[in-house]
Order: C-alpha cells, then sequence, then structure tokens
C-alpha cells in the first residue's frame, strides 16, 4: 500500500509525538512515516521553537512540552477545518468505537485465557488457540481496513495507521506473534496511538 500523502512535514512530527508520547527517534520516525534523519532535523526545529524537548542527552527521547500539546491542538483542529472534514471523522470515529472493545477483546484473548476455569497468562504452548486469536485479528482488520480507507481520504494523514496496522498483522502472520501486542509499534499499540489521534483531532477527552 503507498504511503500517505504527506501534510506540513513538522505537523506530522509533532503530532506523531503527541500521540506516541515520549519517545526515541525512530519510533517517532515511523509513526509519523518519515526517514530518521529528516524527522530528527525537524524535532531539532521543533525544540528550538519551545515546542518539544529531549530528555537524557543526544540519544534519549523527545516529548512535546506545554507549548507544543497546545500548538499541536490547534494545528489539527486548524487542518481538520480547512479540510472541511469534520463531519467525515466524527462518522469514522463511530465506526472506530464500534470496533475498539472487540480489538481490545482479542488482545485480552491473546495476552491470557481461561484454563480449568481459571484466568492465566497465555503461554503461548497452545498453537491452535494462538491461530485462532490470530485468525480474529486479521477479520476484524479487514473491517477496520474499511474504516481507515474513509478516514484517510478526509485527511491523508491517517493513512499513515493503515500501513502500520497492516505491517505489525503481516509479522504476526510471519511468526513474530509478539507484534500483536508486546511490542511499541504492535497492533495493539498503533491502535492505541490511532485512538488517542482522533480524540486530539476532533478535541475529545479520553475519559
Amino acid at each position: 500500500m503507498p504511503e500517505p500523502a504527506a501534510t506540513d512535514a513538522d505537523l506530522l512530527v509533532l503530532h506523531a509525538l503527541r500521540c506516541v508520547g515520549h519517545a526515541g527517534l525512530a519510533r517517532v520516525a515511523d509513526a509519523a512515516g518519515l526517514p530518521e534523519d529528516e524527522t530528527e532535523s525537524l524535532l531539532i526545529d521543533l525544540a528550538l521553537d519551545g515546542l518539544v524537548v529531549r530528555d537524557g542527552g543526544p540519544s534519549g527521547t523527545w516529548g512535546l512540552t506545554d507549548a507544543g500539546r497546545v500548538a499541536d491542538a490547534d494545528r489539527v483542529a486548524a487542518e481538520l477545518d480547512a479540510a472541511g472534514a469534520r463531519d467525515t471523522v466524527t462518522s469514522v470515529f463511530d465506526d472506530f468505537l464500534a470496533l475498539n472493545p472487540e480489538v481490545l477483546d482479542l488482545c485480552s484473548a491473546w495476552q491470557v485465557r481461561t484454563v480449568d476455569g481459571l484466568t492465566v497468562p497465555n503461554d503461548h504452548a497452545d498453537q491452535a488457540y494462538d491461530d485462532r486469536v490470530l485468525a480474529a485479528f486479521v477479520d476484524l482488520d479487514g473491517r477496520a481496513a474499511l474504516v481507515l480507507h474513509a478516514l484517510a481520504g478526509a485527511l491523508p494523514r491517517f493513512g499513515r495507521y493503515r500501513v502500520r496496522l497492516a505491517d505489525a498483522l503481516a509479522r504476526a502472520q510471519r511468526g513474530a506473534r509478539q507484534h500483536l501486542t508486546d511490542t511499541t509499534d504492535s497492533y495493539h499499540a498503533v491502535w492505541f496511538q490511532l485512538h488517542e489521534d482522533l480524540l486530539v483531532t476532533l478535541g475529545r477527552p479520553r475519559w
């Protein structure tokens, strides 16, 4: 699948950091869909503007300042209104919320299971069980793709989530099943970031 058309690159980086939280360069670049060298340059520029800060020296993590959170909220609201996409994104968010409990249930099913009436950690020794959960993820992902297609049509930067979710699922299908729930670029992690992005874009609180 092709990468989504970019909006202003500094907004992509600023907003990626808003959605992933404190993170290293590689994770921010992956979320933004930009090369690491370009991402680092943009982060430095944003730091000079007082919008982001790096903790722990040259190899540390980046995070938003209070001013950065305000700037990001203002910029994504302006982007949404300029695109005339508020109604579409609101409708898509309702579709997302309909899928969200199923994603959370599948993540729980991957991490824990019931054995002899007790809930225990899934040790992944039962291949048939894991295969059933993975198949359910694949089915869910097919339906999520339709939602994300509509979302990316309204705001192209959201297309990056389809790329990242598809990549996480493909890795799990190839055998790296930690990419369902147990890595920073797992299906669950990317889905959580998508949820956060929708909330921020629409100016809604998480709780």
